[in-house]
């Protein structure tokens, strides 16, 4: 029996690049896009499989419902959420209406499609979300002076990354399996549509990105770093939080009170 994946984001980059390898691996498709030509051009190219093309805006509420209705009514057995915009800029300097663009498809449209999932994958005792995030996740701390400032597009990936392990807790025993993927920057369109021109700077391919979000899984990695070599730096992070998390206290900290 064939397995059945959905993946948004789906006519080019990361996206492509996970159709192209599940549809190697012998998973039937639901690929998302807003372009229904580019889809169109998958469907033919990969008579292999059965593809089943949905062209919807994930930064509207028709496009997400669409969306979810599908995720809600098929046996999923994948599910990737990689849909994504850039709007790198200050808070300050971000439009409006850009702002709700990006929340929309980095926060709520991967929200409510894995809720509309999940519940299958749970009953039928298997199945996979992956949400496709970013090392811009871990970069909170950093200097305007190490990076340019983009506070809603790395705030929107920073939510991928702790719903994403908080989703795998709830799951447990359930055979429902969670992953984020935080790649660094990849070399796809994705900066070239945001007009920024990346071509001097090293970048992975999505290929390989792609290759180490299934190894990941196999793995158990609920978070997967695909340019860190060493690990222990992920454990470190999160070893750190939750001694953050269990270090509160219902008494007020010594350095906020006054003399």
């Amino acid at each position: 029996m064939s397995k059945l994946a959905l993946v948004t984001g789906a006519t080019s980059g990361i996206g492509k690049a996970f159709a192209e390898r599940l549809a190697d691996d012998g998973y039937d498709l639901v690929v998302v896009g807003r372009r229904q030509e580019r889809l169109a051009e998958f469907a033919a190219a990969h008579t292999q499989v059965k593809v089943r093309t949905l062209a919807a805006d994930l930064s509207t509420d028709a496009g997400i419902n669409t969306v979810a209705e599908v995720c809600s009514g098929e046996p999923l057995d994948l599910l990737v959420n990689n849909a994504g915009v850039a709007h790198y800029m200050p808070l300050a300097e971000l439009p409006a209406e850009k702002a709700r663009e990006l929340v929309n498809v980095k926060v709520l449209a991967p929200t409510l499609l894995a809720r509309a999932a999940v519940g299958g994958m749970v009953e039928r005792g298997r199945g996979a979300i992956i949400n496709v995030a970013g090392m811009i996740a871990f970069s909170g701390p950093a200097s305007h002076s190490q990076m340019p400032r983009r506070a809603v597009y790395a705030g929107t990936l920073a939510h991928l990354v702790a719903m994403s392990q908080t989703l795998s807790a709830e799951l447990e025993g359930t055979g429902v399996q969670v992953q984020v993927v935080c790649p660094g920057v990849v070399a796809t369109e994705f900066h070239e549509r945001q007009g920024m021109d990346l071509s001097a700077v090293p970048r992975m391919s999505a290929g390989d990105l792609v290759t180490a979000a299934l190894r990941g899984l196999e793995l158990g990695e609920v978070v997967c770093a695909p340019g860190v070599e060493d690990a222990s730096l992920l454990d470190a992070v999160f070893h750190a939080d939750l001694a953050a998390f269990a270090g509160q206290s219902p008494e007020l900290a010594t350095r906020y009170r006054t003399s």
